[in-house]
């Protein structure tokens, strides 16, 4: 009866219970089951959408070229005035920020010294011809007495020594005039030449302008001797100056005179400034290695709104494209990354060493092709740039139109 009951247990499952799993199995096993279906979803059904593109159209508009280039502003003529002479200064009449016309006295030398030494050249040439006029007297007496005595000599009255005399008193007569002469001169120089000095002690204006800078003050000792100093600094109209900008090598050659420019100072943010290329210097700068050529900028200033010596940044056109066809610049630099079939390409041997990876990756970058995407795909397009502008590059030639959408970068998700 017992093996009965026993086999009847076991049939209905009524016997002892076996083994229990345990929680932590249960939800391991059931993570596991959902990982793997995420990844064949992944790698099945959700590859096609994992690619997306950055897109922008190809449009007509006008393109403007420019060359950037800094430089100063300064007046058209600026004129550095300093002394000849050497002394103590005795009065200064202008300051600061004065307009003068041309012949303003600016400042004066004390001429004390000098006065004197024209007195004294003044008493001096006087001096000297009173001698001439006492040379002249002395020789007309000396003439007469001369002829006289020819006339004797010829009648046979007088001896012919008083007449070798005469001669010899009236040839000495002559070149005591001549020497009067000489000295008169030389104290008429003289003369001239305190006379000039004095004139240049004091200082004037050559132009008109306003002053400056103004390097001296009275009482100050003024020392010309191997270099003259820099007293007052003038400069000419400044309601017309010009900005001297430093073009880069690489821009020259497409620059010229009468090129449009823009600029812009610190003082004033938000206003723009017109200029015009009115020279370009040939003589090369070089600092740091870097080689630039100066060019000159003409400016209107009639509001006196610029200063000499402000630091300027100017955009100078070079070129006015009308209805370009135009791609920004990220499209011309898209490249599409490699395929994993093309990075498992063998490298070795020979062809490896003649054209490493690294070289085939800057050729297809430097190629000149656009990608376009059409119809959902990227596909690639030849194409011949143009001009640009730093943002936008014009397409001169290629299978491209206005609306296309070019790609400038890929996201992979």
């Amino acid at each position: 009866m017992a093996e009965a009951s026993d086999d009847v247990a076991k049939t209905l499952g009524l016997g002892p219970a076996g083994p229990r799993v345990p929680a932590w199995v249960k939800y391991g096993a059931a993570l596991l089951v959902l990982a793997g279906g995420l990844l064949a979803w992944a790698t099945l059904g959700g590859k096609d959408g994992a690619v997306q593109y950055v897109t922008a159209r190809a449009t007509t508009a006008d393109l403007r070229v420019t060359v950037t280039a800094t430089g100063t502003i300064e007046p058209t003529n600026l004129v550095e005035i300093s002394s000849e002479l050497s002394g103590t200064m005795g009065k200064v009449h202008v300051d600061f920020n004065d307009k003068v016309s041309r012949g303003s006295i600016l400042a004066e030398l004390d001429t004390a010294k000098l006065n004197a030494q024209v007195a004294v050249s003044k008493a001096a040439l006087d001096s000297r011809i009173a001698r001439v006029a006492m040379a002249r007297a002395t020789l007309e007496d000396a003439r007469e007495k001369f002829e006289n005595a020819q006339q004797l000599e010829a009648r046979g009255v007088t001896a012919h020594q008083t007449l070798v005399t005469q001669q010899a008193n009236f040839t000495r007569a002559t070149a005591e005039l001549q020497s009067a002469l000489a000295d008169q001169s030389l104290a008429e120089a003289e003369l001239d030449l305190y006379q000039t000095e004095l004139d240049k002690a004091c200082i004037c204006s050559p132009i008109d302008g306003i002053v400056l800078d103004r390097a001296i003050d009275e009482g100050q000792i003024v020392a010309a001797t191997l270099q003259a100093p820099v007293l007052f600094t003038v400069a000419e109209d400044l309601s017309k100056m010009e900005l001297q900008v430093d073009i880069d090598e690489a821009d020259i050659g497409r620059t010229a005179v009468g090129n449009r420019a823009d600029f812009t100072v610190e003082a004033y943010d938000e206003r723009v400034f017109p200029a015009e290329i009115s020279e370009i210097r040939f003589a090369p700068r070089t600092v740091d290695g870097v080689v630039t050529y100066k060019a000159l900028l003409t400016i209107d200033n009639a509001d006196l709104a610029l200063r000499p010596g402000m630091t300027a940044t100017a955009d100078i056109t070079v070129a006015e494209i009308a209805d370009a066809l135009t791609v920004p610049n990220a499209a011309l630099r898209y490249v599409p990354p490699r395929e994993p079939e093309a990075e498992e390409d063998d490298r070795s041997g020979l062809l490896g060493m003649l054209i490493p990876q690294d070289f085939e990756e800057a050729a297809r970058a430097d190629n000149r092709t656009l990608w376009v995407l059409r119809d959902g795909a990227p596909t690639e397009i030849a194409v011949r740039p143009g001009a640009t502008d730093g943002r936008r590059t014009q397409i001169l030639d290629g299978d491209l139109a206005p609306g296309d959408l070019v790609i400038t970068e890929r996201i992979d998700d």
